[in-house]
């Protein structure tokens, strides 16, 4: 069970490293792949729901009016439920945003159900 247990939380580390990895490069399509179906997208104080294009292109217009130049995961960890969460810091050229990243297991494979920009 232990070893499970550090399996999952390894494979957490990793999908949050690429998910990191895209929010750092500003790249809308690869952070894309990880989204579900709809994804909760809040951008300041405006927060929406988004099919998995619509937030794609919600977020090449962010990461384009917001150049990204460093994003780091401070925290992150599971809850009871099976979702997964990452809190970060994403600075760019217009400021500092805290990040939340919020995933939902489906079978294997989680998914971005919910991401959050917010001034720091």
């Amino acid at each position: 069970m232990i070893v499970l247990l550090l399996a999952s939380a390894g494979f957490l580390t990793n999908e949050l490293e690429r998910i990191g990895l895209a929010i750092q490069t500003g790249n809308s399509r690869e952070l894309a792949k990880y989204f579900d179906n709809t994804v909760e997208i809040t951008i300041f104080e405006k927060e929406e729901t988004y099919s998995k294009a619509q937030a794609e292109m919600v977020l090449k217009d962010f990461f384009t009016r917001n150049k990204p130049a460093s994003f780091k995961i401070i925290h992150n960890g599971t809850s009871g439920q099976g979702s997964q969460y990452g809190i970060g810091t994403l600075v760019t050229d217009k400021g500092v945003f805290r990040t939340y990243i919020y995933l939902k297991q489906k079978g294997a494979t989680p998914f971005i159900e919910e991401l959050r920009f917010e001034s720091d």
